[in-house]
């Protein structure tokens, strides 16, 4: 039977597994994230049809990407505390139409600088997607039904990433890659009103700002905080990296496959969006760090049968490296806001989480294309490596000194 809606014990007003407040929240979070990250990596599977059209290497197309994380990693910590001042969900409807606005104006930009210009703007404004989410979920939903909203969310982001890159090749090979990058923005406009209507009120009033630097500083002086912001930056860092490299991998002999052909290999993102949900129904029966590390391991063994030559095998990896990243970002962000709990201005603490996510975007992702432009795919999967190695390294480490309890 399905739950009633509204509260259950005359205590917590947060809406419950079931309940129509939640299951509003959770598609309404679905669509915020396909929105926002269609528009965000939809130039991936075009990089070297961009590289071309600018007559720019591999690693300087990579800005194309790099420029909006790098505004997203610029925007998450003012929106969040514009979001302190005018509420969550006004302020991500803020965010999310300037975003649609600038997504339809940068494949019309006249040059390169012209478009990286408008990437960082349009990464600024996206910002307020991610760096909200989660703090408007757990205002929305009970803190037991948090895990699962947020693995929710997280595969909306990776429909989105999906659906960007698809789109994007299949409209570049007839029409161009403008063309391509225009229609993922109507897409991601669309899904965008999707939100806009659907999003429900938080149900739990909002707790005051304190001073942003003040919240960022108690955050960060909290290790167990510290260490998820630091994961996101080496994990999200990685998976650009190796999502860049391989574009580029692909269209060169033997393989030569065209930009349409290597945006299928972006499906491999359907096993983040089994993934992201499915790892929480490991965390109830085992520690949340254990999952992880077994995320962890799963990218390591993708990432290492990419080192073969043969298509097949190199599919097989990417889709074990996917579905493990996005396990592994999934129960990340959603331990942050746990360890976070009672610091003053927790709120920043997602936020922090997602400036962590989308520096390592831009500075990893941008490493790994060079790095492959100078030694080729070895060399970008030795960088790829090493990040995931530290990264288990943090967790173990972590897992030591802040244990987190099993469910």
């Amino acid at each position: 039977m399905t739950p009633a809606a509204g509260p259950r014990d005359g205590q917590d007003p947060r809406a419950e597994r079931g309940d129509a407040a939640y299951r509003r929240a959770l598609v309404a979070l679905f669509c915020a994230g396909l929105a926002t990250f269609a528009q965000m990596y939809s130039p991936q599977g075009l990089l070297p049809e961009i590289a071309r059209e600018f007559g720019i290497d591999a690693g300087a197309s990579s800005w194309a990407v790099g420029a909006t994380t790098i505004g997203v990693a610029a925007g998450v910590l003012p929106w969040a505390r514009v979001s302190d001042r005018y509420g969550r969900v006004r302020t991500m409807r803020w965010a999310i139409a300037a975003a649609m606005l600038l997504g339809l104006a940068v494949p019309f930009a006249p040059g390169f600088a012209a478009m990286i210009g408008l990437r960082v703007v349009e990464g600024v404004a996206l910002a307020g997607v991610p760096a909200l989410a989660v703090t408007a979920l757990a205002e929305t939903v009970r803190p037991h039904a948090l895990g699962a909203a947020v693995g929710t969310y997280v595969a909306g982001t990776t429909l989105g990433g999906l659906a960007g890159r698809l789109l994007a090749g299949a409209v570049e090979e007839p029409a161009g890659w403008r063309a391509g990058m225009v229609v993922v923005a109507v897409v991601a406009a669309l899904a965008a009103a999707g939100f806009a209507i659907l999003v429900p009120r938080p149900a739990v009033p909002q707790p005051a700002g304190s001073p942003i630097l003040g919240a960022i500083a108690a955050n960060l002086r909290n290790p167990a905080v510290l260490v998820l912001v630091a994961l996101a930056f080496l994990l999200m860092g990685g998976f650009v990296a190796a999502y860049n490299a391989l574009a580029f991998r692909l269209e060169l002999p033997p393989y030569s496959l065209s930009l349409m052909q290597v945006s299928w290999l972006f499906l491999a993102y359907l096993a983040g969006t089994l993934t992201s949900g499915t790892v929480w129904g490991l965390v109830r029966r085992r520690r949340a760090t254990t999952v992880l590390l077994g995320c962890l391991g799963v990218m390591a063994a993708g990432l290492a049968l990419t080192l073969g030559t043969g298509l097949a095998a190199i599919v097989v990896g990417l889709v074990l490296f996917t579905g493990g990243f996005f396990g592994a970002h999934s129960i990340a962000n959603g331990l942050v806001g746990r360890r976070a709990a009672g610091l003053p201005g927790a709120s920043q603490a997602p936020p922090l989480y997602n400036l962590g996510y989308y520096a390592g975007s831009s500075l990893l992702g941008w490493a790994g294309t060079a790095a492959f432009a100078a030694w080729g795919w070895g060399g970008a999967s030795a960088m790829i490596a090493a990040a995931i190695a530290l990264a288990a390294i943090l967790v173990v480490v972590s897992a030591r000194r802040h244990p987190d309890p099993v469910g």
